[in-house]
């Protein structure tokens, strides 16, 4: 197996999650706080004050970072019972559930009930799954990452975190 999501069809290990989803988190495994959300496109207005104008730069800055870690991170995405990675649709978006590790998946099959069940998985480098499996995906797709935990992340099908040409950004908005 490779991290780098070559061979795709060949989906493992197979691991028992119960055993994980115990296992105490060390500091270094916790992600940061997360990035309060942006606006929708379309939407943007400019901040009333000095003050918000700073924080909205910060908080691009931090999702920048964020995107840009993602992408260069192995993450442990699951496949469902047909062998397809596992996604989930939310709003007219089909996401593709990844998460930072197998404690992570471990401790989201436990708080769906599911965690007495061998998952299989791979892990797929970020940037592999922005860049060619959303584009795969029919219709709308993103990448949801430790989907159900406080420190989860979205990266939705815009401009800049997936392929233009599947990005579904309003026309004639600003990257």
């Amino acid at each position: 197996m490779t991290d780098n999501g070559d061979d795709i069809p060949k989906p493992s290990p197979v691991s028992r999650l119960v055993e994980l989803a115990d296992a105490p988190v060390s500091a270094a495994l916790r992600r940061p706080e997360p990035v309060p959300a942006a606006s929708p496109a379309g939407t943007r207005t400019a901040p009333r004050d000095p003050k918000q104008a700073d924080e909205a730069a910060a908080a691009r800055r931090e999702f920048a970072r964020s995107l840009g870690e993602f992408r260069r991170t192995a993450v442990v995405v699951p496949f469902d019972a047909q062998g397809s990675l596992w996604t989930a649709d939310f709003n007219g978006v089909r996401w593709i559930c990844a998460f930072s590790d197998e404690e992570a998946l471990a401790r989201f099959a436990a708080a769906r009930g599911d965690a007495r069940r061998e998952w299989t998985y791979r892990t797929i480098l970020g940037a592999r799954l922005l860049d060619v499996m959303v584009p795969l995906l029919p219709g709308p797709g993103g990448v949801a990452l430790d989907a159900g935990s406080a420190t989860g992340a979205l990266f939705p099908p815009v401009r800049g975190i997936v392929p233009d040409e599947v990005a579904v950004d309003l026309e004639g908005e600003a990257p």
